[in-house]
This record gives structure tokens, C-alpha cells and sequence, in this order.
């Protein structure tokens, strides 16, 4: 099989981008697609099988667009193209937020919107801070912006409240805010303070917690659910089964992080472990290399982990 070199012209900016720092991009692409990535001017020169060039010439392409735009190339956006350029495929279009265009910072995130695209229930598992519920929320505003969904629906466990969101003060939008924070952060990022607040106003976008979705069949919407390690197997079994014609949901939480009284309560591990390879079920688990938050958040994670590992107890 040839081996001969392949010549791809970019700007100085995308190939100073592609080789990286101290030659490190190179060495990721070159170690996934086993082909010797050389800079010799005015592009990079690709050498090795041609399923390889190939491949790797996709993930180049991939960095040097990015650099073109004038965004910064980590490792983490280089191992997300070298993921695309393998799988073949690429995340649904996202919506552009006001810091600029959604989009994955590590291979994983990458598998995650892939999976968004692609099934109708996908579960996100992991620690905080690896973007499972912001991801989930531009994916299911992008959905909603390009009409492919009617509503936009986020689902949470009150746990703080006990569920009894009766005795708190205002109305159901009042009482439920507070443990939806993050969500409404999330999609004011994406859509804006006046256009999240006229599609609230038309119904287009609606909250509630879990125990107000009982009896109700949610058809041509986006579900997300979060904080589900917070929901209970009877939870959990519920809202799972209130998917409608046209309808997708996103589970979403941290099995590690379960606030209810009693653990093994808990409906998303169980869950998991009923459904995993169940057909149009995808389940992405994030791990501590995946937190895009403050870099102490990664080392905070790994910490825990490690003292779980020694204690024996599963995660």
C-alpha cells in the first residue's frame, strides 16, 4: 500500500496550529492515524497508508478551519478532530452562543453531541463541570431555533424541597426556578435574555420537576432531564416512559453526587444497567479529563475519585 507523502496548503496560522507547541499536535495526529505529519512551509506534508492520509488530512482540515476563525488550539480541540476524522461523523449544527460558536472541547463531548444527534434517549453520566447539561440545552435549542422540535421541556428532581413544592411561596415558575439555575444559565447563553423569555411566554419553552410530568404524554419536544441521579426508580421509570411522537430526551447527571436519604433509591444507575444497548439508546460517560470549568475542578474530581477507589467504593 502507497506511502507516499500528501501536501496540504494552509495558512501560516492554521499550520503553526497543527504542528502546536514543541511539535505536540503533530505527534496526536501522527500517533492516531500512523502517518509522519512534517511542516515544511506553507502547509503540513501528510506520509503513510492512504487510509491514514486520509483520515488525518480530515482532522487537519478540521484544526486549520478553527484557526482560520481565530479561535486558540488546545490539545483537547485536537483530539476532538482526530475523534471526528475516525468516526466519520460530526455533531449536529449547534446554535452560536454570545461568547461565539457551541461547540465540543474534548473527544468525549464530541461522542456526546454525536449521540444527541443520532438517538432518541441518550444518558450523560459524570462529574460536574464536563458540560453534560449545557451541551444537552444548546443541542435542544438548536432543535427548538431550527423548528425540528416543538418544545423545549427541562425536568429536575427538587430534592431540596422534598418534592412538596406546595409549601413554598409564588407561583409553580417561582418555586421551581431556584433548582434550575444552571438551565436557565445555560440557555440564556445560547438564546439571549429576550428571546429565552418571549418562548417561555409562548409555552415553547417550559420547566417543571418530575412530579408535575405524571399523566402527561410529551410529544414533538426535547426533554432534558437533570440532576437524575436525584430522581428515584419510580421517577425515573415515569418520566422515561412519557417519550411522545416525535419526541427525544436527554438524562443527565453525576451517579457519585446523590442527595436523596437513601442512595440505592436512586433511578439512574438503575436505569442505566436496565437499558444499556437497548436500540436508539446511547449512554456517554464523562470522566475528570472532560471538565472544561476552572482546571482545579479536574484536579478536585480526581481526588475524589482516588480516595473512592482506595475506600473500595464503586462510582
Amino acid at each position: 500500500m502507497s506511502r507516499a507523502p500528501e501536501f496540504v496548503t494552509l495558512s501560516d496560522a492554521a499550520a503553526r496550529a497543527v504542528a502546536g507547541a514543541n511539535s505536540r499536535h503533530a505527534a496526536l495526529i501522527e500517533d492516531a492515524f500512523d502517518v509522519l505529519v512534517e511542516t515544511p512551509g506553507g502547509g503540513v506534508s501528510l506520509t503513510g497508508d492512504s487510509k491514514g492520509r486520509a483520515q488525518a488530512k480530515k482532522a487537519v482540515h478540521a484544526i486549520a478551519a478553527r484557526a482560520d476563525q481565530g479561535l486558540e488550539i488546545g490539545e483537547a480541540d485536537v483530539r476532538v478532530a482526530i475523534g471526528n476524522a475516525k468516526s466519520g461523523a460530526a455533531p449536529g449544527a449547534l446554535p452560536v452562543g454570545r461568547r461565539g460558536q457551541v461547540a465540543p472541547k474534548t473527544a468525549m463531548q464530541a461522542e456526546y453531541l454525536q449521540a444527541l444527534a443520532k438517538c432518541e434517549l441518550v444518558f450523560g453520566l459524570g462529574p460536574a463541570g464536563t458540560g453534560k447539561t449545557f451541551l444537552a440545552v444548546a443541542h435542544g435549542a438548536g432543535l427548538l431555533l431550527r423548528g425540528e422540535v416543538d418544545r423545549l421541556i427541562v425536568s429536575r428532581p427538587a430534592v431540596e424541597a422534598g418534592e412538596r413544592l406546595g409549601f413554598l411561596p409564588g407561583d409553580l415558575t417561582e418555586k421551581v426556578d431556584p433548582y434550575m439555575a444552571p438551565v436557565w444559565e445555560a440557555l440564556t447563553e445560547i438564546l439571549g435574555a429576550d428571546q429565552l423569555r418571549r418562548r417561555r411566554e409562548k409555552g415553547e419553552i417550559e420547566v417543571a420537576p418530575i412530579a408535575f410530568l405524571r399523566g402527561r404524554t410529551l410529544a414533538h419536544a426535547f426533554v432534558i432531564v437533570d440532576e437524575a441521579q436525584n430522581a428515584t426508580r419510580l421517577q425515573m421509570k415515569m418520566v422515561l416512559t412519557r417519550l411522545g411522537e416525535g419526541a427525544r430526551m436527554v438524562v443527565t447527571g453525576d451517579p457519585t453526587q446523590i442527595d436523596l436519604v437513601n442512595i440505592r433509591d436512586s433511578g439512574l444507575a438503575h436505569a442505566v444497567g436496565l437499558l444499556e444497548g437497548v436500540k436508539g439508546i446511547a449512554i456517554t460517560r464523562f470522566s475528570a479529563e472532560d471538565v472544561v470549568r476552572h482546571p482545579l475542578v479536574e484536579r478536585i474530581v480526581r481526588a475524589y475519585d482516588a480516595d473512592a477507589a482506595k475506600a473500595g467504593r464503586a462510582i
